[in-house]
């Protein structure tokens, strides 16, 4: 008999909330992102309902919008990830800890030593999530004039994929012998330089770290345009998807898991986990009414400011009620900005409306109660359009207390989602085979 399909959740935590809305909403914690004592009572509630990851996105900049049209957003600010998930690996046992680094404005030995050093202090819970960086407004904060063009940053991520990696497979899992008798703390035989020279990229290496407990920290990848979803289906373990439909979620699981295969990868060893944004009430109209609520609080200033955003352009100079015209093509992301072009144009929105749309999270939502959630759930996980979900909370406490004290013993009772944690390692919890070491066998 062919065991259930589990899902896999994770949880969407920097910002705290997505919603430009949430630290305004009755209740909400309005300094949630700055709130140590707070995050430190989020995870441990989200690792006592057995999520497999906290997950921390980032930002190399404020975003690209002036300053005055940010004043009402909390999601511009938050901690730097490895700096807030090291402190959060102290106060926690297993939930995974996943930070984004990206491969345009870092350099590859620099990842290569927080990422390895994440998985050490945190027992081997350690992911990383790989971005090119969409925001051209980053350039200016790393002495460049210019955001790398689109296909150059994800063949500059690819061989940088390629870097980190072998870099931390340059020691042997058994290298470190500390031999207290024969004063030999490592075996020189079981480290080699990487020796790295590409098209990008120059490294010697070692790494000056042993290789990670986990072999390589979990890979996430979150592009889905063509150069993203093929990244994702050489490299990839994790995908932070962005289907906003069953059907989309089924043509993109189809298509990069089929690109796999096609690479000789086994397509199982990819999970596709596409962001939920996730509220909770006891009856359909109680969790619409907090929907809607909630929408309410959204300022034309903070949608239109993540609206330009999705699109790569400065879209609040036009007129709020008029349709939205033609964008021209940016350095941004893709994907992001061809969604929202097309739900433009297909529900005939203004872009008063549209920012509204985006102010509050304009992707995949479920809205119900913790029975009819499940059931949403369980049918993309069965009908293959995910293998889980990348949750996104509404407001904190309340929001996220909602899914783990409601939602989560719903999908337990029907018995997708698991009761314990059955391993230690966020490698574990994914069902990933640890990699072997490609330079020591």
């Amino acid at each position: 008999m062919t065991a259930k399909r589990q899902l896999h959740l994770g949880a969407f935590m920097r910002p705290i909330s997505i919603h430009t809305g949430a630290w305004r909403y009755p209740g909400a914690v309005p300094d949630a992102n700055f709130n140590l004592g707070l995050q430190v009572e989020l995870i441990r509630r989200l690792e006592a309902a057995k999520f497999d990851a906290f997950f921390m996105a980032d930002h190399l900049a404020v975003l690209n919008m002036p300053i005055d049209a940010l004043k009402r957003s909390h999601t511009a600010t938050s901690f730097e990830p490895f700096t807030l998930l090291s402190a959060l690996a102290m106060v926690t046992q297993r939930i995974g800890l996943v930070a984004t680094a990206s491969t345009t404005y870092d350099e590859p030995f620099h990842v290569a030593r927080r990422f390895a050093s994440l998985d050490h202090i945190s027992g081997g819970r350690a992911g990383w999530n790989i971005v090119t960086t969409g925001n051209p407004e980053t350039a200016a904060n790393f002495g460049q004039d210019d955001h790398l063009e689109h296909a150059t940053r994800y063949a500059r991520a690819r061989e940088f994929h390629d870097v980190v990696t072998g870099l931390w497979d340059s020691w042997a899992d058994d290298a470190f012998v500390r031999d207290i008798d024969s004063g030999v703390f490592f075996d020189p035989a079981k480290v080699r330089a990487l020796n790295h020279a590409g098209n990008f990229l120059k490294v010697k290496g070692p790494l000056n770290i042993a290789r990670p407990p986990q072999g390589w920290p979990v890979i996430v990848q979150a592009g889905a345009s063509e150069a993203g979803r093929q990244l994702a289906a050489e490299t990839a373990e994790v995908i932070f998807g962005a289907a906003d439909s069953l059907a989309n979620g089924q043509a993109f699981y189809a298509d990069v898991k089929g690109r796999m295969a096609a690479l000789g990868r086994d397509p199982d060893s990819l999970k596709i986990l596409p962001a939920a944004f996730v509220v909770v009430g006891e009856s359909e109209a109680e969790a619409q009414e907090k929907r809607a609520r909630l929408d309410s609080l959204v300022h034309y200033d903070s949608g239109i400011r993540s609206l330009s955003i999705m699109l790569g352009h400065d879209v609040s100079g036009f007129d709020p009620d008029g349709p939205l015209p033609d964008i021209p093509e940016t350095n941004a992301s893709k994907s992001g900005r061809e969604r929202t072009i097309a739900l433009a144009r297909q529900e005939n929105l203004t872009i008063r409306e549209l920012a509204a749309r985006a102010g509050s999270y304009a992707g995949l939502a479920f809205v119900g109660t913790a029975r009819t959630i499940a059931d949403e759930m369980q049918q993309w996980l069965e009908e293959r359009g995910s293998d889980g979900f990348n949750v996104m909370f509404p407001f904190v406490p309340e929001g996220l207390f909602d899914f783990t004290d409601k939602v989560v013993p719903e999908l337990q009772r029907r018995g997708v989602f698991r009761q314990d944690y059955a391993g230690t390692t966020l490698r574990d919890h994914l069902g990933l085979a640890r990699p072997a070491n490609r330079f020591f066998a």
